[in-house]
């Protein structure tokens, strides 16, 4: 309790001993003004001592205005802000992914009835160079050689630019002798390795011809490839040979079921002509030149589709071998 004392220049003896005030009980705050009592002292020798009392003063409170009176505002805001901005890049991922879907789907009718390539018109090669350069602006792996799983497997061949396949796949023109049914790419990304492959078809029999090289990984996008040996496989031979008992040439019926004694025996010797030919191991060569290397350039991958492009500025598009990008 704070307190002022005064000491008055003139005497308080004028004031009657009456005026003195009461003691103040305790545990209570005294009025605003007091006077003790000077009871005791010497009207004469004694000047009276007058001590006033101020009771406490209250504390100062200033009131200011706040903007959100909600002690959670800022962080629901900032947790509003942030489930925002997760919508929105789910949003956009999604619009991404539905937009490349869409330009597969364009890039897959385009190829249909091409022939890997081998029979697009001009028109049909640059609306597929045109689907093709969206795509790789899209691109979901951008450092390819960074995603190894991604490359890993069996590729089959779906369109190409590079004219050196052109003559190779120009056999399909003598469905009667021989057919191009496959073309692939197999990486193994653990051992570095791939097999380019090309399986020929016949009437009765089929086989492959296969090089196989190592890679070296150049840069995000760029591998370097050094084939070190061809493979010639073995023929595989049709061990069943089925000759119809009737067939018709030139609109006449002729009738085969008097030889089918002979008929049967023919089959057998087939069939185990075929089986010691495919028993044997393929031959192998090496390739051993110095122009037996070449780089790939993957500008475009993921699970089921991969764009790349070779060292001659020709273009691949290959599937993943089970996607269902090839029923």
């Amino acid at each position: 309790m704070s307190s002022l004392a005064l000491r008055n220049a003139f005497a308080l003896n004028a004031f009657p001993a009456a005026f003195s005030a009461a003691p103040v009980p305790a545990g209570r705050n005294p009025p605003p003004l007091a006077f003790l009592s000077s009871r005791g002292l010497s009207p004469v020798s004694k000047r009276r001592i007058l001590t006033i009392f101020r009771p406490p003063t209250a504390p100062s409170f200033r009131l200011q205005a706040v903007a959100d009176d909600d002690e959670w505002g800022a962080e629901k805001k900032i947790l509003k802000g942030a489930t925002g901005s997760v919508a929105a890049v789910e949003e956009e991922t999604t619009d991404v992914t539905s937009v490349t879907a869409e330009l597969k789907r364009k890039l897959l009718d385009q190829l249909f009835g091409t022939d890997r390539g081998l029979k697009a018109t001009s028109e049909t090669r640059a609306e597929v160079n045109e689907l093709i350069t969206q795509l790789e602006a899209k691109n979901p792996t951008p450092a390819p050689t960074e995603a190894l799983s991604l490359l890993n497997g069996k590729w089959i061949l779906a369109y190409t630019s590079f004219v050196g396949l052109f003559p190779l796949l120009g056999a399909g023109s003598l469905p009667q002798l021989v057919k191009v049914d496959e073309i692939s790419q197999t990486i193994d990304s653990e051992a570095f390795t791939v097999q380019n492959s090309v399986r020929f078809v016949g009437p009765f029999s089929s086989t492959s011809v296969s090089t196989n090289a190592k890679f070296e990984v150049r840069s995000p996008k760029r591998v370097q490839i050094k084939f070190e040996e061809g493979i010639i496989g073995t023929p595989q031979l049709t061990d069943s040979i089925v000759i119809p008992d009737k067939f018709e040439l030139f609109g006449q019926s002729i009738d085969l079921s008097p030889f089918n004694g002979v008929i049967s025996s023919l089959q057998d010797t087939a069939s185990s002509v075929a089986k010691t030919i495919s028993s044997q191991p393929p031959l192998k060569f090496p390739i051993s030149n110095s122009n037996a290397q070449s780089w790939l350039l993957t500008t475009y991958l993921d699970d089921e589709l991969r764009i790349s492009r070779s060292d001659g500025s020709s273009v691949f598009v290959l599937i993943k071998e089970g996607s269902a990008l090839l029923s």
